[in-house]
């Protein structure tokens, strides 16, 4: 995991899920980054980003897929 003080900085394109929540309160995932997926959260777009590699960031979405992450929804 790789850590940006300033996700602004990046020169990327940020996107949020267009199932996000309305009140802003989701991360941004960025393109662009050459083995590497800058995630940041969309309340603080000028803060801190950490990237995970492709492998861990598909690893981590297919586990929300199948529930592994349960929440109190």
């Amino acid at each position: 995991m790789t850590h940006f003080h300033v996700a602004s900085a990046l020169p990327v394109q940020w996107k949020k899920a267009t199932a996000s929540n309305p009140n802003d309160n989701c991360v941004e995932v960025a393109d662009g980054v050459t083995g590497l997926v800058p995630v940041r959260d969309s309340k603080d777009p000028h803060g801190p980003a950490l990237s995970f590699t492709p492998e861990a960031w598909h690893s981590f979405i297919a586990g929300i897929r199948s529930d592994d992450f349960p929440t109190n929804r």
